[in-house]
């Protein structure tokens, strides 16, 4: 009897699942294709079992009775390993067929095929169900029960098992016969994955990762049918109901066909699919729980031309005042009842002569609520007034000129402006044999740092979970000792407050994160990411200290058009938006933090927004890159958000192996 070794969808369960095993049977705690190898093997020793010397008729001699209970015994343990490999697999219990459908209800095809699908497993999978149930006792089993569901499972009729299996198989890897032509569910999930922004960040998983997460589902099903089919015809055989290895012979070949085009299918499916993965926006924004700020980078400020000029005079008028600063307060007018700016006094614009002030809470970083002006025109949304308002009128000075309160911005150091992002490089534990698995955004003692997930590699691209941590980041303050900037790190200014928004990808396949840093490039805050060598097959860093290096994106030239900018055009809050932000940034790009708009928010919020959500898989894997891009919605500020970039599984997929040995 040829042995069946496994296949390729056996292998694809070990990539990407992280299954800890403690059976003496499975010595790799690790390595999903030993189950595979364990249930051939399994079933080649039950049909040695079964084609021990044949009493015929003579059923109920005790030999027969004790080959019916040690098929069984190895029925059980077969099962058992099956079954394990789906407890243990993260996506078996999160992303099942049913939890997909509600991703997909805008693609009537792929929603349709997805429910044929469903139709199709249920049965094989209350089969199994029930087979287990007779393993377990096998000892209270009357001979009638196991022929009958040996004989329902086997027999050649629309609901058996074996037609079952050859429906799922088309179902999945689809149809190229003239008049059924349809494509296959992971070709219609890949097409459905790339035009739907909420299925990608919602599934924790990069499409890559999913597209495998379902094929796997529907090869665990397989393998049950598959185990079902052959211990079915064990069973008949033992009972003289007839010898069936031929058509267990020929139940293994067709096996071995579907799993070579199985393999071929699945490794151009995932070689198409994207890997990068990024965080949603949360059901509820929560400030320093799901989002931060840069907070007073340039805020709106209401000044009069006769402070911003040390002559105090009113010759001018507000747009004059391309940059300026606080010269005092003359005669304690209004200047006397709100903060100063101590900083730069940016583009100043004239709105009307008198106003109404809503000044804000003296613990909130804006300076006001709103502002209405006497011809109707209001900045921000005008409301109850906490504080109450305050009428604010220029005036006349010696009949010719006008002291006008301007609208400006103010770029302003201080103790409410969070502007620092860090630059000391964060890396992983790479003598413990930790890489990066994640990325989110933190804010320590006012500074931004970008944090790491780290987890222990292990053979063939597994992470073991048990070893997952965000490695703490460094929490100095600004003005410690031994702190500089430009060197520990970066302070946004109105001059220099643009950030990168790039893709890095690892240049060679064989290399994965281990590191990320910020720097300065001209007046650009760049990213930086640090990958090391590393045994896809023993799973371990290559000399992480000889073989590691650091990459980016250098080009920063926006002089030279080198990189486009993600205009804001007239930003509204970032968190009024009541449509779910998606990405708007793409590779080679690059965004300036801006103050919200005039008239929607009195200019009082810094945007984009920071998210500080995790950005991680599920099951968590190696990375290949990293990212920084902007997500949001138009007129609105949005978010600068980290994305991760999956290690490719897709060239270790292999053509499944078959020996010719027969038992």
């Amino acid at each position: 009897m040829k042995r069946f070794v496994l296949s390729v969808s056996l292998l694809l369960v070990l990539v990407l699942s992280n299954v800890q095993r403690t059976s003496a049977i499975i010595d790799d705690v690790l390595d999903v294709i030993h189950i595979g190898k364990e249930v051939a093997t399994g079933v080649l020793q039950a049909w040695d079992i079964v084609e021990q010397t044949n009493f015929g008729d003579q059923i109920d001699l005790p030999i027969t009775r004790e080959k019916h209970k040690k098929v069984l015994r190895r029925l059980k343990e077969l099962s058992r390993q099956i079954e394990m490999a789906e407890a243990k697999s993260h996506h078996q219990a999160a992303w099942t067929i049913d939890s997909i459908n509600k991703y997909v209800t805008m693609n009537t095809q792929l929603e349709l095929t997805l429910l044929r699908m469903r139709d199709i497993i249920n049965p094989i999978l209350v089969r199994f169900k029930q087979m287990n149930n007779y393993a377990k006792h096998r000892s209270k089993l009357e001979k009638s029960t196991l022929i009958n569901f040996a004989e329902w499972t086997v027999s050649p009729n629309a609901d058996a098992i074996n037609h079952l299996l050859e429906n799922l198989f088309i179902l999945y890897s689809g149809s190229s016969e003239l008049r059924t032509r349809q494509p296959g569910i992971l070709s219609l999930m890949s097409d459905n994955l790339k035009a739907s922004n909420e299925q990608i960040c919602a599934t924790k998983q990069s499409p890559q990762q999913f597209l495998y997460s379902l094929y796997s589902d529907i090869t665990l099903t397989e393998l049950k049918g598959y185990a079902m089919m052959q211990f079915s015809w064990m069973i008949l055989n033992i009972y003289d109901k007839g010898n069936f290895t031929d058509e267990a012979k020929l139940m293994r070949a067709d096996f071995e066909k579907r799993s070579i085009e199985s393999q071929e299918m699945v490794k151009q499916v995932m070689q198409r699919a994207d890997r990068v993965l990024w965080t949603c926006d949360p059901p509820v924004y929560v400030k320093g729980e799901t989002y931060d700020e840069v907070t007073r980078l340039l805020q709106g400020y209401i000044e009069n031309e006769v402070d911003m000029n040390p002559d105090h005079t009113c010759r001018e008028n507000c747009g004059y005042y391309v940059e300026s600063k606080s010269h005092g307060c003359f005669k304690d007018l209004y200047c006397s009842r709100q903060p100063r700016c101590n900083g730069k006094i940016l583009s100043c614009t004239y709105v009307d002569s008198d106003m109404w002030i809503c000044p804000a809470s003296e613990k909130s970083t804006r300076r006001y609520e709103y502002i209405t002006y006497e011809n109707g025109r209001s900045l921000g949304k005008p409301g109850h007034c906490v504080r109450g308002t305050t009428k604010v009128d220029s005036w006349w000075r010696w009949l010719f000129w006008h002291c006008s309160y301007c609208f400006c911005l103010c770029d302003e150091q201080g103790v409410k402006s969070d502007r620092y992002f860090n630059l000391r490089e964060t890396i992983s534990d790479v003598d413990k044999n930790k890489v990066v698995t994640g990325l989110r955004f933190v804010k320590k003692n006012r500074v931004f740092h970008l944090q790491i997930q780290q987890g222990e590699l292990a053979p063939r691209g597994n992470i073991n979970e048990t070893s997952l941590q965000w490695k703490p980041v460094e929490e100095y303050k600004i003005f410690d000792l031994n702190v500089s900037p430009g060197i520990d790190y970066h302070t946004l200014t109105a001059s220099s407050r643009a950030v990168d928004l790039d893709d890095l990808m690892a240049d060679v396949p064989s290399y994965i994160v281990t590191g990320v840093k910020f720097r300065v490039v001209g007046a650009h805050l760049n990213l930086e990411m640090r990958i090391t060598e590393f045994d896809f097959e023993a799973g371990k860093l290559v000399e992480p200290h000889v073989t590691s290096y650091w990459i980016s994106n250098d080009n920063t030239d926006v002089s030279g058009n080198r990189r486009t900018e993600v205009k804001l055009k007239s930003p509204d809050v970032s968190t009024n938006s009541q449509v779910k932000s998606v990405p708007k940034s793409s590779h080679n790009q690059y965004i300036h933090f801006v103050n919200t708009d005039m008239d929607k928010d009195a200019a009082q919020n810094t945007v984009p927004f920071i998210d500080i959500q995790d950005v991680v898989s599920n099951p968590p894997v190696p990375l290949s890159g990293v990212g920084l891009y902007h997500k949001g919605q138009d007129q609105y500020g949005g978010f600068l958000a980290p994305k991760v970039i999956t290690y490719d599984f897709s060239p270790h997929i292999q053509s499944p192996s078959f020996d010719n040995q027969t038992n």
